[in-house]
């Protein structure tokens, strides 16, 4: 399985839309910048026909040290979820994408 990596996004913008390598090394950047930007600010982040980027509060939970069985707090935090559009579940089934691709 191969990982599609900053390299190879610059490379397909540089490719795709005709920009200069460095050009489309700093719209990457740019973007990639202001997408964490939003989410470190609590922001969700939607984009049409992929999906949502959402950050969820995690209360504080009691767990357990699974080698010794002590229990331990685990103190609350921020995670990162990702809930894919219909569009982007399609693609990846192989089905055709729905006809509303407002959906994410």
């Amino acid at each position: 399985m191969n990982t599609l990596t900053r390299a190879n996004l610059a490379e397909a913008i540089y490719t795709q839309v005709g920009l200069s390598r460095n050009e489309s090394s700093a719209l990457l950047e740019s973007v990639l910048h202001r997408v964490s930007e939003a989410l470190a600010g609590g922001e969700a982040v939607k984009i049409a026909a992929f999906g949502t980027f959402l950050v969820r509060q995690k209360g504080q939970r009691i767990g357990r040290n699974p080698k010794t069985g002590v229990e331990v707090p685990i103190l609350p935090r921020k995670v990162l979820t990702f809930r894919p559009s219909q569009v982007m579940k399609a693609r990846i089934n192989g089905a055709s994408p729905p006809l509303d691709d407002d959906a994410a």
